[in-house]
């Protein structure tokens, strides 16, 4: 599949064996942090920092699959102008209709009862657009998921036009609730991969990505998903929510290198104690929250942001740690000497 890929003027870099995550970095970035564009092993043929690594490189391709033949395949979308919709459909409390569909009032009297997921709501899109559903477009490469969701393959037939990644979940760059993008800064996972779940699985009579219907094109760009071309490249959640500034207050000072710790995971995919470091932020910021120097939606908004760029594909486990971790600290007050 990685060769198909390739072939098609896809990047592709390996994912763990088994996982949907990019196969861990060599020993000595796992150590030493640091920006993937500043990593010298891309250039002696190795893998490190996932997506940043892809190529389309047929000997390299090659070499990465005969050293370890059980990888799975990961696409970069940006380079190989992809935008994949990630239809989740995970078990989750629904949010405020105001959330459902970023930038959309929906109306006190359509009747949301039974929505879940979404397919619900990227259903719910295209009915407003009157348009047809993404998830039926029998046009286009789409992907069952292992967990039960889509992956809905477009291309992108203007060169000039690139759209980044989102999560669903965001506050600030979002589709549809339960539709996360992957576009540039992100990747997805390529048709017949394993992991123990199940099989990366295509349905349809499609095998290729349609062009980028002109609806959802203008749908990315209503909610900010297009990247501007001075703009630098990445992800979605971070580019609109920037950590707190060094020079801020008390609060911000104490959670910003919490949260800069996270943020910084985006260049291990694997090993890199994530969900310890963001369950520390989490709690910390619970206990500046139950003191009274963050609010509540201020203290989420830094802490899915910064998950998000380090971990686009796990937003909902992301999610999960921040709850629990959150709910722990604001039981504990954290008072700080001299903050204002």
């Amino acid at each position: 599949m990685a060769m198909w890929c390739a072939a098609q003027g896809w990047p592709v870099h390996p994912l763990a064996p088994g996982r949907k995550t990019p196969a861990a970095n060599c020993a000595a970035c796992r150590e030493h942090t640091h920006p993937p564009q500043a990593c010298l092993c891309t250039a002696v043929g190795k893998w490190c920092h996932g997506f940043h690594a892809a190529t389309t490189d047929s000997a390299r391709l090659s070499a990465w699959w005969t050293e370890r033949a059980a990888f799975g395949v990961g696409v970069s979308c940006g380079p190989a102008g992809l935008v994949v919709l990630d239809v989740d459909a995970h078990s989750a409390e629904v949010p405020q209709r105001d959330r459902l569909l970023p930038g959309i009032a929906i109306h006190q009297g359509v009747n949301l009862d039974g929505l879940a997921s979404g397919f619900d709501t990227l259903a719910l899109l295209a009915a407003y657009r009157s348009k047809p559903n993404p998830a039926e477009d029998e046009s286009t490469l789409r992907v069952r998921t292992p967990s039960g969701g889509l992956h809905i393959w477009y291309r992108v037939t203007d060169p000039g036009m690139r759209y980044r990644s989102s999560t669903g979940s965001s506050s600030r760059v979002a589709l549809a609730w339960q539709v996360d993008v992957r576009a540039v800064g992100g990747y997805i996972v390529a048709p017949t991969t394993r992991t123990p779940a199940g099989t990366y699985s295509p349905v349809g009579p499609a095998r290729l990505p349609a062009p980028l219907p002109d609806w959802l094109a203008a749908e990315l760009t209503r909610t900010k998903h297009l990247v501007d071309g001075d703009a630098p490249v990445r992800s979605g959640a971070m580019a609109a929510c920037p950590l707190p500034s060094p020079g801020g207050t008390g609060a911000h000072r104490l959670l910003g290198p919490l949260l800069a710790e996270v943020h910084g995971c985006a260049a291990v995919p694997q090993g890199a104690s994530f969900t310890e470091k963001l369950n520390r932020a989490a709690y910390t910021a619970g206990g500046l929250v139950a003191a009274g120097y963050l609010t509540d939606a201020e203290a989420r908004e830094l802490l899915a942001a910064s998950a998000d760029e380090a971990r686009p594909h796990q937003s909902h486990r992301s999610l999960a740690v921040i709850n629990s971790a959150l709910s722990a600290g604001l039981r504990r007050p954290l008072h700080l000497k001299g903050c204002p």
